[in-house]
């Protein structure tokens, strides 16, 4: 028998491209369908019980009460520490061994297997129950860092912004089509068949992803010589060194990972706002989200054609003033539905474009190195690290005032530290590919 890598099929780089590509339109499928669309709606009807005429939607978790939204973004928190914990030891493993895809498999078919086990999701048993929502978001949230990691690999520098973008835009898509298909079941044949849409989100993602599993490069295996975990952690100590000095990328990491603390929030908790502070059926909030995923795949290449004009960083710091912006329309003014689809499609066309350039941007930061799973490993833990305090201080800030229009005043905050960081960035690295 063979090296099995050896019997790898070899595929052009744009056939790689292409494979890279489809885990963004597989796994986009559990960020809008659990994250943004279905479960929230799912999970606050299912949580919420009347007693005497009075609704309640505080619930009961290992024997203490919560709002079930202060919950939701606690278990979600929770789920990302988990996420910051291994990621770094992991890619610092992955590039030693040269084990990013097998890495990136586990956490697929964790996600994956999650999003199934929400079909069983029973608000008398909520501590099993929040456990698949737990294990899918590590699944989720743990392979964009190994998925991310591929791209200096298989796409020059100039076409990195791009290659992102179209990235966004393909899971914007892909994520649409499933979402379509989900509720044409629940619509057509009734609200039973509900559950059956975290099944199909499970089924689509390591579906779809069979592909990229195909398509993307393996690099032989370096021999285990001592303790692996060590060698990873050797890895890291390695990138801290290569950062030691470099203002430049110290300072975008650093805006980066303020400004998630905001966008990744308002990503998890924009739906559950619109449930419970705008009183928007389900309907309403459907179309919303639809508006949001379509707006978007314009929006990832209108940024990146400008950041071509003017730069990545000057984009982004215009981006990130509007984003505060729509925090301060969202607290003063979104009160009924037409202003909270204003507020929509203002940050769908965001959306996609801040994300794929803020990837591109670290991309192109990085020095020469194969090394790309221990770099990708800092921005993957700065971006989670912020959505667990985003998600904290959300959930505190609902619990301690009974209103999630409170927790905006949080996010307008991190916004304003974010554009103070961008802007202290030295002006010559905003012009030309920066």
């Amino acid at each position: 028998m063979g090296n099995p890598q050896s019997l790898r099929k070899a595929y052009s780089k744009k056939a790689v491209q292409k494979g890279w590509l489809m885990y963004d339109w597989a796994n986009s499928a559990y960020f809008l369908v659990i994250t943004t669309a279905i479960f929230p709606l799912f999970y606050t009807a299912i949580t919420t019980t009347e007693r005497n005429g009075i609704e309640s939607d505080v619930v009961d978790f290992l024997g203490k009460t919560f709002i079930n939204t202060q919950l939701y973004s606690y278990i979600i928190a929770a789920s990302f520490l988990i996420v910051i914990v291994a990621s770094p030891l992991l890619s610092g493993m992955a590039d030693y061994l040269g084990r990013k895809l097998f890495f990136l498999k586990c956490f697929c078919y964790i996600g994956a297997t999650g999003c199934i086990g929400l079909f069983w999701f029973d608000p008398q048993h909520l501590e099993w129950s929040m456990s698949a929502l737990f294990m899918a978001n590590i699944g989720a949230w743990g392979s964009l860092g190994f998925y991310n990691a591929f791209l200096p690999e298989i796409a020059e520098r100039e076409e990195q912004d791009l290659l992102s973008a179209k990235g966004y835009s393909w899971g914007f898509a892909g994520a649409v089509i499933l979402l379509l298909m989900c509720l044409g079941l629940i619509m057509g044949v009734g609200d039973h068949l509900t559950r059956w849409a975290f099944v199909g989100v499970g089924i689509w993602w390591a579906g779809w992803a069979q592909v990229t599993f195909r398509r993307m490069p393996v690099k032989a295996k370096k021999k285990p010589t001592g303790n692996i975990l060590f060698k990873g952690f050797q890895e890291l100590r390695g990138v801290a060194r290569d950062l030691k000095g470099k203002t430049r990328i110290i300072r975008y990491l650093l805006s980066f990972f303020v400004m998630s603390m905001a966008i990744q929030t308002i990503m998890l908790m924009a739906s559950s706002f619109g449930i419970k502070e705008v009183k928007l059926a389900s309907d309403e909030l459907i179309l919303a989200i639809l508006l949001i995923q379509l707006i978007a795949i314009p929006g990832a290449f209108l940024f990146s054609w400008l950041s071509k004009k003017w730069g990545n960083v000057t984009v982004l710091l215009i981006a990130t003033t509007l984003w505060a912006g729509v925090c301060l329309f969202a607290y003063f003014l979104v009160n009924g539905s037409s202003m909270f689809f204003v507020a929509a499609g203002i940050v769908g066309f965001m959306m996609g474009g801040t994300q794929s350039l803020n990837r591109s941007t670290y991309t192109k930061m990085l020095p020469d190195t194969e090394d790309t799973a221990s770099y990708f490993s800092f921005y993957e833990v700065l971006e989670k690290l912020g959505v667990v305090i985003g998600m904290f201080s959300w959930g505190y800030i609902e619990g301690l005032t009974g209103s999630m229009r409170s927790s905006i005043l949080a996010l307008i905050g991190f916004f304003a530290v974010a554009m103070i960081l961008l802007a202290s960035i030295p002006r010559q690295s905003r012009v030309a590919a920066l």
